[in-house]
């Protein structure tokens, strides 16, 4: 696989990791095999080490001395672990805006709701959303809960929501004209109740994809057949792209 220039190949190899895993070719306590990770996407060592420090920082994989990084447990309470904290961290900097929102603040998010709204496709909604989400919290997240969102969002890939969520008008804007209503009337509580609500509602859905695909297991048994690769939509591959959601 070819080197992505422009890309940071600590991030490249992050990206790899967790698809490997979101995609059910790694799964828990199986060991990163970092020779066949540097032969396929054409890097050294060195970024391998830099992504495995970081996805150990996130909890995503553990070290163990002279033995190898290993996937830790990856369920449907790992996931639903994930979502709760984006919820909550996203909360607390959305709780901020609507405690003190400035003028030009309330009208960029103005602006990003008309076009959620009438975001016809699940690629565009996610990218407008996330704009979104850059907005409030560039303006109100300091650099430490920066850094805990973009954590919290490792497995909540960008690329799943503009894949498989057809739907994502009906499912999450009503939780954006929850949030912007409430930092237009100033209500912090409610704000942040619409974030966690929303990161509650991605939960489901990714659950029910990752079971539908067999990369996790349904409560109600097993399921027959061949796990679904990660499809990709027209021009975004999986190994050049944050594996950030934002939404």
């Amino acid at each position: 696989m070819p080197k992505k220039y422009g890309f940071k190949e600590k991030d490249q190899v992050v990206s790899h990791i967790l698809n490997l895993v979101l995609t059910g070719q790694l799964r828990s306590g199986d060991r990163v095999d970092r020779n066949e990770i540097a032969h396929g996407l054409g890097v050294s060592r060195v970024p391998i080490q830099e992504a495995l420090v970081q996805l150990e920082h996130d909890g995503i994989v553990s070290t163990r001395y002279h033995r190898g990084a290993f996937v830790e447990r990856f369920d449907e309470a790992t996931v639903l672990e994930h979502h709760e904290l984006d919820g909550l961290l996203n909360g607390i900097a959305s709780a901020r805006a609507a405690a003190n929102p400035t003028p030009r603040i309330l009208g960029e998010l103005d602006a990003l709701m008309r076009a959620l709204r009438t975001s016809m496709e699940s690629r565009t909604f996610a990218d407008v959303a996330s704009e979104y989400r850059r907005t409030v919290n560039d303006e109100y997240a300091g650099p430490r809960l920066h850094a805990t969102i973009r954590a919290s969002q490792n497995l909540i890939p960008r690329v799943f929501w503009a894949t498989y969520q057809k739907n994502g008008s009906d499912d999450i804007l009503p939780f954006y004209e929850d949030e912007n209503s409430a930092i237009h009337r100033r209500d912090p509580e409610a704000a942040r109740a619409a974030c966690v609500g929303r990161s509650h509602r991605m939960a489901q859905t990714m659950l029910a994809e990752l079971v539908r695909r067999q990369v996790l297991v349904s409560p109600d048994g097993p399921q027959t057949g061949v796990p679904d690769p990660l499809r990709m939509p027209a021009g975004l591959d999986a190994t050049c792209r944050p594996p950030s959601i934002a939404l």
